[in-house]
């Protein structure tokens, strides 16, 4: 037991550190917004930009999305959509609609990595100065397509805008808590992160990126989250994404079960894939070469999904209260879970009251620890049975409302 209490602490330790790291970003999230000069916001003449859309049979809502991005564009601009695989009528729509489109069918290489290398090899030819991605089920605001480009050409950076997901009323109380979880991770998380001066992490729609880094990326990688992967590469090579949530873009989580179930998987084990195989490699490689933003990615990425994360604290937690019960082990082992799960609890609250509470009711806070006992046989099949392709989620196809 002598040897082992200590290997115990430690790993007590090691699983509070993403707790620490998302209460830091969650206190600084809070700090009072700062007056932002928007880089490129003076007078002037907007950089070319094409805004590139990844579709896989989006035959039902595109167009939505097309006479969104169309409302933005300048007359130097287009729209070009890669109909990738595609079953459907995708590739009709999106030409009535007034984008440029081309088809993509290749049934081993699926996925949107592989229909955005299509896309910017499309373009080598006459490159625009920026290329903006976004999701085909998503809305973005002529504003924000212009602060976007804006902001990407003038600090030769990716920049990502906040990309927020919407729970239809169908999904009830699992779809307001899997909301919120969003808001955390994808607006407090970021903003804190800024405040910070750190980057972010790119979350797929939304994102702009000065032509010569787009067309020098590997971007076929065929990874779950391939939007996170890029973005770490990225900033490896010194060109760490900013966050802008001056711009925004929103979609839908999916309507039905099976659809909202297939996201969940997507999402989380992609993440979870990427916290185990590069997180100990990414922080030896910020401390070596003293890449402090890629530091900062590598620190916000050990964190996991909340529900999961709060499944890590009380298995510490209870570990912890169990060996106390072994003679000659003391309390003092409980200090460092007890303590990591009440600062878990209090940035979940401050993140509800600043983030949250338009989203779920404070009586349905009670009602977490079911939603997380619902994700368990997510997480045991990432154990067992992880997902490792891409897979399109099911979803009610209806236009964005």
């Amino acid at each position: 037991m002598a040897v082992l209490l200590p290997i115990w602490i430690l790993l007590t330790a090691l699983f509070a550190l993403p707790v620490l790291v998302l209460v830091v970003e969650i206190l600084a999230a809070l700090l009072p917004r700062p007056v932002v000069q928007l880089a490129g916001s003076g007078e002037g003449t907007d950089p070319r930009t094409v805004v590139l859309i990844p579709a896989h049979d989006e035959e039902a809502g595109i167009a939505a999305t097309l006479r969104a991005i169309g409302q933005g564009l300048g007359p130097q601009d287009h729209m070009l959509v890669v109909a990738d695989n595609c079953s459907d009528a995708t590739a009709r729509v999106a030409r009535e609609a007034g984008a440029q489109v081309v088809e993509r069918n290749d049934p081993v290489r699926r996925g949107k990595s592989f229909a955005l290398e299509h896309g910017i090899d499309q373009l080598r030819a006459t490159p625009p100065d920026v290329i903006t991605i976004v999701d085909a089920d998503c809305i973005i605001d002529a504003a924000s397509l212009r602060v976007l480009s804006r902001h990407a050409i003038a600090t030769r950076r990716p920049v990502q805008a906040l990309y927020l997901m919407q729970a239809p009323p169908e999904l009830g109380f699992g779809g307001r808590i899997a909301e919120f979880a969003w808001l955390v991770k994808n607006e407090a998380r970021p903003l804190g992160m800024k405040r910070l001066g750190g980057a972010c992490h790119l979350t797929g729609s939304g994102m702009s990126f000065p032509w010569p880094l787009i067309a020098g990326a590997q971007l076929a990688s065929g990874h779950l989250v391939e939007d996170m992967q890029l973005g770490i590469e990225l900033a490896a090579a010194g060109a760490a994404p900013e966050f802008l949530p001056e711009a925004r873009v929103f979609s839908f989580l999916a309507a039905n079960a099976a659809g909202a179930s297939s996201q969940r998987t997507r999402w989380e084990h992609g993440h979870l894939q990427i916290i185990t195989s590069s997180v100990p490699q990414l922080l030896w490689q910020a401390l070596r070469t003293g890449n402090w933003k890629l530091l900062g990615l590598a620190l916000d990425l050990s964190v996991p999904p909340l529900a999961l994360l709060v499944m890590l604290s009380l298995g510490s937690l209870g570990g912890s209260a169990l060996l106390t019960l072994v003679p000659g082990v003391p309390d003092t082992v409980l200090w460092i879970p007890s303590v990591a799960l009440l600062l878990l609890v209090l940035a979940v609250l401050l993140a509800w009251v600043r983030f949250g509470r338009q989203v779920v009711p404070f009586r349905e806070l009670l009602g977490i620890p079911f939603y997380i006992l619902r994700k368990v046989p997510l997480y045991l099949r990432f154990m067992t049975a992880r997902q490792t392709g891409w897979v399109r989620s099911q979803r009610d196809d209806r236009p964005p409302e």
